[in-house]
C-alpha cells in the first residue's frame, strides 16, 4: 500500500508539473512605425536610396547616437562592411535567423564612396538594431 501511495504521488507530481508549464510566445512582434520614424536619404546622382522604417530609430539617432563626425568615414565604412556583409548572411538563411529581423539583404558596396551621411545612418542603425534586438553581428557592440 506504501509503495502504490508513492507512485500515484509521483505521478500526479508529473502531471502537474507538465500542465504547470505555460508555452512560450516564439512569435516576433515588431513594434508599429510611428509618424518620424522614417529615415530618408537620397542621392540622384550616385542613384542610391537609404530608407530606414523602424519605431524608435529616429529619437534613438538624435538622443543617444554619437554627434556626427565623432567617427572618420573610413571608420564607419570598414564597420558597416563587416556588419552589412553579416546581416546579408544571415537574410539568406532563414531557417537559421529569424526572418522578422532579417527581411532582406542589404545592397551596400565598400567600392562606392557613398559619403558620410549615409555611412554614418548605416552604422548607427546597426547598433541601434543589435542594441535593440539582442544582437551580435561582428565583434564588439557599443552599448548606448
Amino acid at each position: 500500500m506504501k509503495k502504490t501511495s508513492w507512485i500515484l504521488l509521483v505521478f500526479a507530481l508529473v502531471i502537474l508539473s507538465c500542465t504547470a508549464v505555460k508555452p512560450h510566445d516564439t512569435s516576433f512582434k515588431k513594434p508599429t512605425a510611428t509618424v518620424g520614424d522614417t529615415v530618408r536619404i537620397a542621392n540622384e546622382e550616385l542613384e542610391y536610396e537609404v530608407i530606414i522604417i523602424e519605431p524608435g530609430f529616429n529619437a534613438w539617432l538624435t538622443s543617444v547616437a554619437l554627434p556626427r563626425n565623432y567617427h572618420s568615414q573610413s571608420f564607419l565604412e570598414s564597420k558597416n562592411f563587416m556588419y552589412v556583409t553579416e546581416w546579408n548572411n544571415r537574410a539568406r538563411q532563414p531557417m537559421r535567423y529569424n526572418p522578422n529581423l532579417y527581411e532582406m539583404p542589404i545592397n551596400y558596396d565598400p567600392n562606392i564612396n557613398y559619403g558620410y551621411e549615409v555611412n554614418y545612418l548605416i552604422y548607427n542603425y546597426m547598433i541601434y538594431f543589435q542594441n535593440t534586438y539582442k544582437q551580435q553581428l561582428y565583434g564588439f557592440v557599443p552599448v548606448r
